[in-house]
């Protein structure tokens, strides 16, 4: 069942999500080589919890962390340790907050120091397919609209899409109707409609589309083991253009404060 949200929904789900913003903007004044995943989860769970909210992943489905941190040839769902990141690493953060009874969700791949011109189209494809798709995210469009603008994009710049992974709905729930897949077909899947609020996140790989999970029961990884890269927007459909509630400025300008 798809909840459509009123704009006082909306305007608390945005709240969440500027959480969720901020909290990866402090979490990406930490990533440099040297550093542990657990210690930038520590970091996340403890700005969340000081700015109100809740960490919306600790816990969720028996996930052990606050930050999902996915490394190198790890797509999603990576697990924080004491691994430590290293020079040239790609490392993917997704963060979940509730607050006032609603999630915010969005992910970002960054660099470790300098990587590869091929790496560094990796991440400038995902992200930019993520856009593609946010573009299509319109009232009167479709589901299959979004998927076909991810995938037609990453394939044309000679990368692949994750199939078995997807993006959904958001509310109340973390994930709640309608799935929202990264590949698709123009016209085709449910209509959008005002007041839905939706997660889109292209899982895109260097390499082959195929996946696997580890052991842990938690972590995503390419087959063939070449980077993939992860970045996700919640926003709010409406006509026009879609009402992005999440941000990556905290990130990119480096302004966070609590």
């Amino acid at each position: 069942m798809i909840f459509l949200k009123t704009q006082e929904e909306i305007e608390l789900l945005r709240e969440s999500n500027q959480l969720v913003g901020k909290t990866l903007g402090e979490v990406a004044k930490h990533i440099r080589p040297g550093i542990s995943t657990l210690e930038l989860d520590k970091i996340a769970e403890d700005f969340i919890r000081s700015n109100g909210g809740v960490p919306g992943f600790l816990g969720y489905g028996g996930f052990p962390n606050t930050l999902c941190i996915s490394v190198n040839d790890e797509v999603v769902h990576g697990i924080p340790s004491s691994r430590r990141l290293e020079e040239g690493d790609v490392v993917s953060v997704d963060c979940g907050v509730v607050k006032n009874g609603f999630y915010g969700d969005s992910a970002y791949t960054f660099a470790v120091g300098e990587v590869s011109d091929e790496v560094k189209k990796l991440l400038q494809v995902t992200k930019d397919s993520l856009y593609k798709g946010i573009e299509q995210a319109v009232a009167g469009m479709r589901i299959g609209d979004i998927g076909y603008a991810v995938q037609s994009y990453a394939e044309a710049n000679g990368f692949s899409v994750v199939r078995e992974l997807v993006g959904h709905g958001v509310g109340k729930n973390l994930h709640e109707e309608p799935q929202v897949p990264n590949y698709g077909r123009r016209g085709q899947g449910c209509k959008l409609k005002i007041g839905m609020v939706i997660a889109i996140e292209p899982m895109i790989n260097m390499g082959a589309r195929n996946v696997f999970q580890m052991a842990d029961g938690w972590t995503i990884k390419t087959r063939d083991h070449l980077p993939a890269a992860h970045f996700e927007h919640t926003l709010a459909i409406r006509k026009g253009e879609a009402h992005i509630l999440s941000t990556f400025e905290y990130i990119e300008t480096g302004n966070c404060k609590n």
